[in-house]
């Protein structure tokens, strides 16, 4: 896996003081797109061992809350493998640091049989339980709103990934602070 770029101290990507790791590769190539460099997955740099060992020593630290996957695509069927393997030591080291995935797929071919790849669905489900909230669907040029708090258009969603697991109806994550 390539990556882009990440964040080792981040506001934006989702709720609290955080990391983002932008990896390279996407599919979609949604119009608009504010990272249309990462669509190539020979895009900016190897994900190599001593790569993911510090970035997951920096997510140790105290004030780093959560932890954001971006891109290109963490879940197209070249990334999710590695995606899982760092979202399952983070999650391991770090229990109580929140993990949030964004993708332009939506959480019902997420949650289901995105690809006939079987052990890219599993890697994907694997990460789904790990998870703390999801951002799904395609960033839509004709929906764009720049006043939405971490996602691009309306058609997108902030799901709470552990509600809806249990409930097994999508629940939107709300805020609480």
């Amino acid at each position: 896996m390539n990556y882009a770029d990440y964040y080792d101290c981040d506001i934006c990507n989702g709720k609290s003081t955080g990391m983002s790791l932008f990896v390279s590769g996407c599919h979609l190539h949604c119009k608009g797109c504010f990272n249309p460099e990462t669509w190539d997955f020979n895009y900016g740099k190897e994900w190599t061992k001593s790569v993911k060992d510090n970035f997951i020593n920096l997510a140790g630290r105290d004030y780093i809350k959560r932890i954001s996957f971006l891109g290109g695509s963490p879940l197209c069927d070249e990334n999710v493998t590695d995606v899982a393997l760092i979202i399952q030591e983070l999650k391991y080291n770090y229990p109580d640091k929140q993990i949030w995935v964004y993708t332009g797929y939506k959480w019902e071919d997420v949650n289901g049989e995105l690809t006939p790849n079987k052990m890219a669905n599993d890697y994907r489900h694997e990460i789904l339980s790990y998870i703390d909230v999801l951002v799904d669907g395609p960033f839509e040029y004709d929906k764009k709103d720049l006043t939405l708090a971490f996602r691009g258009s309306t058609n997108q969603r902030i799901i709470d990934v552990k509600q809806t697991l249990k409930s097994g109806e999508v629940v939107l994550y709300k805020d609480e602070d």
